[in-house]
């Protein structure tokens, strides 16, 4: 009997996590080149002159921003910088003189990635600007009691290929090791601890 304990402790102390080192700790998407979609809030600020516009807009289901004095402006699929050029170029077409349009991004509801396995709400998460895996399984209800938590696999594709990242989330929690900012369309799976 004795044996077998002592070889069950060998065989968990074994199975011990070694999380690894190397993972990326960049954000995998540059805000300004994010797509944005449907349910989207932006703030679109016009300076003509001395004066200066401030108004809050929310992208249609049809995609598109109904945008004061030029109407509809189609913004699902394009950045933030294509969506200013597009307003500055109407405004500037003979409304006003030399308009300085600036866009920012306040609410992104377009972009999801999933969390599932071993966390309280598996499914899908609002993807917001900045978010780390610590945010993501935060929006999941955080972790079960049999969650491995410093083996959390993300699958990201990159140029249309999965790319497969184990993190140490526990040890992100921790301070031990960097956090690791997630992106819209990661998989994020917590498995089950084997013992």
């Amino acid at each position: 009997m004795h044996k077998l304990i002592a070889l069950f402790i060998v065989a968990a102390v074994g199975c011990a996590d070694q999380p690894s080192a190397v993972y990326p700790t960049n954000p995998p998407v540059d805000e300004a080149q994010i797509a944005l979609g449907p349910g989207d809030k932006i703030e679109v600020v016009v300076y003509n002159g001395s004066h200066e516009s401030r108004a809050a807009y929310a992208i249609d289901a049809a995609g598109d921003l109904e945008i004061q004095f030029i109407g509809k402006v189609g913004a699902t699929g394009k950045t933030t910088r294509a969506i200013q050029k597009d307003i500055h170029d109407r405004l500037a077409d003979g409304y006003l003189t030399s308009p300085i349009v600036s866009i920012s991004v306040l609410e992104i509801n377009s972009q999801k990635l999933s969390v599932f396995g071993q966390v309280s709400r598996s499914g899908s998460v609002k993807f917001t600007p900045g978010m780390t895996i610590i945010d993501a399984i935060a929006n999941s209800g955080g972790f079960t009691p049999l969650a491995r938590k410093n083996m959390v696999r993300v699958t990201r594709m990159i140029n249309g290929k999965p790319e497969i990242y184990k993190i140490p989330v526990e040890m992100i929690a921790e301070g031990t090791r960097p956090n690791f900012p997630v992106g819209p369309g990661d998989q994020v799976f917590v498995p089950e601890r084997p013992w």
